[in-house]
C-alpha cells in the first residue's frame, strides 16, 4: 500500500513538472493603440508638457482661449481636463462659451441656479447638437462649483443677416437686440481678415467683405463679453472655449480682446495635427491630436452639402429697411 502511494505521488509530481508552460500574457506590456481621445501638449518653444504643467505655465493669464475642432473627442476631453486643473489651482474662475449666445444668458443663469433642467437649457437655449457629449462636462463642472458661465456669442440669425446685408443691418435692430452684438466690429484690414479671405472661395469682393463682417461679429462679441465681465469681476480668470479658427495664433478673438483692453494677459491653447499645424513662431500652446476623418471624399458631395447649408439663408428673416 505504501509503495502504491509513493509511486502515485511520484507520478503526480512528475506529471506536474512536465506540464507545458502557459503562454505569457504580453498584452499588458504592449502600448495601447492611439485613439482620438489621446493628446499631447507642447509649449510654444516645443517642450512637452503634462496637463498640470500647462496649467501652471498659464496660471497668471487673465483669459485662456482654448480652441477646438468641433466634435473632436480629444480636443473636448482636453478642454474639460484643463478646466478642472485650472480650477484646482485657482478656484476664482469663470467659463466663457462660444456655444451660447448673449440672449440666452438669463437661461444659462437659471440652469446654474437649479431653476430649470438640462433639457430646458438645451431646447430653449439653442444648445449645439453635440452639447451632451462635448459641452455638458464643462457646464456641469461650473455648476457643481458655483462658477459663472458667460454666454459670450452673438445670435446666429443676426450674424447671418450681417453676412447677407452688411454691417448696416445692425442699425435696424431694436435696442434690446442690438446689445446682443458687440458695439464695434473690427473691419479694418488685419491678419485675421487676410486669413479669412484666403480660406474662402474666390468670388465677389463685396460679398466676401460682408461674410468677414459676420465672422468678426462673432469674435468681437465674444471678446467684448469677456472684457466686460472682467471689468465687473476683476481678478477672475476666464477659460473660453471656441472653434480653432477663432483662437489660432491670436489673430481672431485674442486680437479683439487686446484692442479693448491691452493690459489683459491672454493665452491661446490650440489643437494641431501634422497636417494642420500653425506658424512655427506662433505663441500658442499646442495640443497634438489625431486628425478628424475626412467629411467628404467626393468633391461633388461636398459641394452639394455646402449648397444645402447656403440654401438655409432663403428662410432667413432679417429686419427690412
Amino acid at each position: 500500500m505504501k509503495k502504491w502511494f509513493s509511486l502515485g505521488l511520484t507520478g503526480m509530481i512528475i506529471g506536474c513538472t512536465t506540464q507545458p508552460e502557459l503562454p505569457v500574457n504580453t498584452t499588458t506590456t504592449q502600448p495601447l493603440p492611439p485613439t482620438m481621445y489621446d493628446y499631447t501638449i507642447t509649449s510654444p518653444q516645443g517642450a512637452t508638457l503634462s496637463l498640470s504643467k500647462l496649467a501652471s505655465a498659464i496660471s497668471d493669464a487673465d483669459i485662456v482661449l482654448v480652441g477646438e475642432w468641433h466634435g473632436h473627442p480629444g480636443a473636448h476631453l482636453m478642454q474639460a481636463q484643463l478646466f478642472a486643473e485650472l480650477y484646482r489651482q485657482n478656484p476664482n474662475m469663470a467659463l466663457s462659451m462660444e456655444q451660447f449666445t448673449r440672449d440666452k444668458q438669463p437661461l444659462v443663469d437659471q440652469y446654474l441656479a437649479g431653476e430649470i433642467g438640462e433639457q430646458t437649457l438645451i431646447k430653449e437655449g439653442n444648445a449645439w447638437p453635440n452639447y451632451i457629449s462635448d459641452y455638458r462636462p464643462l457646464v456641469e463642472l461650473a455648476k457643481q462649483n458655483s462658477l459663472d458661465v458667460i454666454a459670450a456669442n452673438a445670435p446666429k440669425p443676426i450674424v447671418r443677416c450681417i453676412g447677407r446685408e452688411g454691417t448696416d443691418y445692425l442699425d435696424r435692430l431694436p435696442n434690446n437686440e442690438r446689445k446682443w452684438v458687440a458695439d464695434n466690429l473690427t473691419l479694418t484690414p488685419d491678419a485675421y481678415q487676410a486669413k479669412f479671405k484666403a480660406s474662402m472661395h474666390h468670388g465677389d469682393e463685396a460679398k466676401t467683405q460682408r461674410q468677414f463682417a459676420a465672422q468678426t461679429a462673432w469674435d468681437d462679441t465674444m471678446a467684448e463679453s469677456m472684457v466686460d465681465y472682467l471689468a465687473k469681476h476683476p481678478g477672475k480668470q476666464i477659460i473660453h472655449v471656441a472653434g480653432r479658427f477663432h483662437v489660432a495664433e491670436g489673430l481672431g478673438t485674442a486680437s479683439r480682446i487686446k484692442a479693448r483692453n491691452p493690459e489683459l494677459n491672454i493665452v491661446m491653447v490650440t489643437p494641431v495635427t501634422e497636417q494642420s499645424n500653425i506658424a512655427e513662431d506662433a505663441p500658442d500652446y499646442r495640443v497634438n491630436v489625431i486628425p478628424l476623418p475626412k467629411g467628404y471624399v467626393s468633391k461633388d458631395k461636398m459641394m452639394a452639402a455646402m449648397k444645402s447649408i447656403s440654401s438655409r439663408n432663403k428662410e432667413l428673416k432679417c429686419y427690412t429697411k
